[in-house]
């Protein structure tokens, strides 16, 4: 191996708890070189994020510190530097891709305030200049309309923009190394292997080092040199990305592969025979006026979604898959007259358009939403009992002692015991976070459950946990899923009909087999194509980087794109023509 740019030697990181100081990384060592990709992998909780805070100097103080071990790079020891020195450190020499870009992100300054305020700090340059290569980083990582999306805020963004501008923000500094926690977690496929390549990119030009922390097995087997498997803050195993895959020697990474989804190996997934309709949408449209000129009249729409029709039966799980942006997500949020819009869509039966918030009360009985983001769609503030209790309470359902109860035994029923009841969201890892809001979700026994990217961020043994939960509750209650997600094997996992969706359209929608097995739209097949498989002597190479710009959705008032004519294709099976 040539000389590592960064070389970890014995990293104890301890955390202070109820009991005392307990060891979350623990005697960790490794190096690397440059140009060289090294991936952790392991379950939630394994130490994976906290060494990486903990090589940035980023651990929050003073519940997490650096309890011993030396970490130098370039043969500078960056424990012992002064936070002034380090500062300059960070964003230059090493820089972060964070896991949680909504958390990483200031709600309250544009994209384009924080791009620039990088890269002035740490390449020296002035405004006009920051500006122009901030606008250079967003076309690197493929976002659209880049000048815009810097006077655009957080919020206004996708999960996957925003995790793309904090890519933009890393790689702007050309740093030595690069640390990417969960750097594609909320990507889709197509979006997820052009990220890859820059990143592999970017290590053949400038000879980047990269610590590539992922649950993505398939993400793993594709960018990986060498591998590190972590368990309880201690290294389980290391060695090259093909015999970590091919001959694994501990039973706990033999678990973790095992545990991961396969595209092409689910069974079954017959659609069930239930002819009860629960969603019925037709003719559903989203769309989002932009201002402009003095007057601030609406000059341009965003057509999220355009006349998209579909339905769900009882105990059914239909997926919608797309890329980021595609309109999936505002669908959902449609579903439950969380975004306005325009249309037909009938909940169990009840139609909702022009219902105000009193009247789509009773409705909201009948379908829940699990968002993206556990940590963010739950208050701070509150014990997760009063968290999974509240909706209990605004529809009068229980109080007192039979909320208690009624609480408890829906912990139970998601796998969680009802003594943690009262306990805090950050007091919990992302997959029991997960668990909550499924609880929270079950809490008023709705026919319908619209699941928005559930499992995205869990590591592959909680997230195939979850399924399984997914799965259970579905067979015992009859349970119906709008499942929202671009991993496809996962899709596979789950689902028995699939809806692909582009630019707001669906473009393709027929039963698991059909589209997965036989794709007739280039566009799914284009999908498919992207799927990274979990095996290293299946890594593709630059070839697979879709070129062109990403086509916008935004277009003059008055304007709307072309209605896709859908062709039968028998037995259910729709394509656009």
């Amino acid at each position: 191996m040539a000389d590592p740019v960064l070389s970890v030697r014995d990293l104890t990181v301890e955390v202070a708890t109820e009991t005392g100081r307990r060891a979350v990384v623990d005697g960790l060592s490794f190096d690397l070189a440059a140009g060289e990709t090294l991936c952790i992998a392991g379950e939630s909780g394994s130490g994976k994020s906290m060494t990486a805070l903990a090589l940035m100097r980023l651990l929050p103080q003073p519940m997490a510190r650096i309890a011993g071990g030396a970490v130098a790079l370039d043969g500078r020891d960056l424990v012992t530097l002064r936070e002034p020195e380090m500062r300059r450190v960070r964003g230059a020499d090493m820089a972060m891709i964070f896991q949680e870009p909504m958390t990483s992100l200031n709600p309250v300054l544009t994209i384009g305030h924080q791009l620039t305020e990088a890269i002035r700090a740490h390449r020296g340059v002035g405004r006009r200049d920051a500006r122009t290569i901030a606008i250079e980083a967003l076309e690197a990582v493929r976002m659209g309309e880049p000048e815009r999306r810097l006077r655009q805020h957080p919020h206004e963004l996708s999960g996957g923009m925003r995790q793309r501008v904090m890519i933009a923000m890393a790689i702007a500094g050309r740093p030595k190394v690069l640390i990417a926690d969960e750097p594609t977690t909320a990507l889709d496929v197509t979006v997820q292997v052009q990220i890859l390549e820059l990143i592999r990119n970017l290590q053949k030009e400038a000879g980047t080092a990269v610590l590539l922390i992922t649950h993505d097995m398939g993400v793993v087997a594709d960018m990986a040199d060498r591998v590190i498997v972590m368990n309880a803050g201690r290294l389980v195993e290391t060695g090259p990305v093909d015999a970590i895959f091919h001959a694994p020697r501990e039973d706990y990474t033999r678990m973790l592969l095992a545990a991961v989804p396969r595209l092409g190996s689910a069974t079954g997934g017959t659609p069930p025979r239930n002819p009860e309709t629960v969603v019925d949408v037709d003719g559903l449209t989203v769309g989002f006026d932009i201002h402009g000129g003095v007057l601030r009249r609406p000059k341009q729409r965003v057509h999220a979604v355009e006349r998209i029709s579909f339905d769900v039966r009882r105990g059914e799980t239909v997926a919608l898959v797309g890329e980021s942006g595609c309109g999936k997500s505002t669908t959902g949020k449609a579903l439950l007259n969380l975004v306005p819009w325009q249309g037909s869509i009938a909940i169990a039966g009840q139609h909702t358009a022009g219902l105000d918030r009193r009247a789509m009360k009773p409705v909201r009985r009948a379908i829940q939403m699990i968002f993206q983001d556990p940590y963010a769609s739950l208050d701070p503030r509150m014990t997760v009992g009063e968290l999974v209790g509240e909706p209990l309470m605004v529809h009068g359902i229980a109080n007192g002692s039979e909320l208690r109860d009624r609480v408890a035994a829906l912990f139970t029923r998601v796998g969680l015991s009802p003594d943690q009841m009262e306990r805090h969201p950050h007091e919990f890892s992302g997959g029991q976070r997960q668990r909550i809001c499924i609880a929270r979700a079950l809490s008023l026994s709705p026919k319908v459950i619209v699941a928005d990217e559930s499992v995205s961020a869990l590591d592959v043994s909680v997230q195939a946990r979850v399924l399984a939960l997914l799965e259970e509750l579905q067979s015992e209650l009859g349970l119906s899923y709008v499942f929202i997600s671009h991993d496809m094997a996962v899709v596979e996992q789950v689902s028995h009909r699939i809806a692909v969706m582009y630019l707001g359209q669906i473009v393709e929608i027929g039963t698991r087999e059909q589209v997965l097995r036989d794709p007739r739209h280039r566009y799914t097949r284009r999908l498919l194509d992207a799927v990274l498989v979990p095996d290293p002597a299946r890594r593709r190479g630059s070839s697979r980087l879709i070129e062109g710009e990403v086509p916008s959705p935004i277009r003059p008032i008055g304007s709307p794109p072309e209605p896709v004519r859908m062709v039968d294709l028998g037995d259910g099976h729709l394509v656009a023509a």
